[in-house]
């Protein structure tokens, strides 16, 4: 299974970013996926999540402003970030979640019981 990440970059406050994530050895395409982020000097943390239905998650921090999504057909989760700000500087990741969903309730995610993880993608923001 290999997970691959792009799309992150430099922005400014307020702009819009569109990650995606290739996922590869998988024999059926019927799986929940998650994105997870990292800055620096601080624990991964949720942001959204995706389950076999198709029904969706967030954390608090992005509510309202990213969405994730999901083509069967082609393999690969996406993430569009809208409203960046500075706090949503960080490493993103995706998530195959192969232990059981990660899901998100009440503003935070939980993570599956067994994460297999992309080499993540690089998001800052900055004016």
């Amino acid at each position: 299974v290999q997970l691959v990440e792009s799309g992150g970059g430099l922005v400014q406050p307020g702009g819009s970013l569109r990650l995606s994530c290739v996922v590869s050895g998988f024999t059926d395409n019927r799986y929940c996926m998650s994105w997870w982020r990292q800055a620096p000097g601080k624990k991964r943390e949720g942001v959204a999540a995706i389950g076999e239905d198709g029904s969706t998650g967030y954390s608090r921090a992005v509510q309202g402003r990213f969405t994730i999504s999901k083509d069967n057909a082609k393999n690969t989760l996406y993430l569009q970030m809208n409203d960046l700000q500075f706090a949503d500087t960080a490493m993103y990741y995706c998530s195959a979640d192969l232990g059981g969903c990660s899901y998100c309730s009440q503003g935070y995610c939980y993570a599956s019981a067994l994460n297999v993880w992309g080499q993540g993608t690089q998001v800052s923001v900055s004016s």
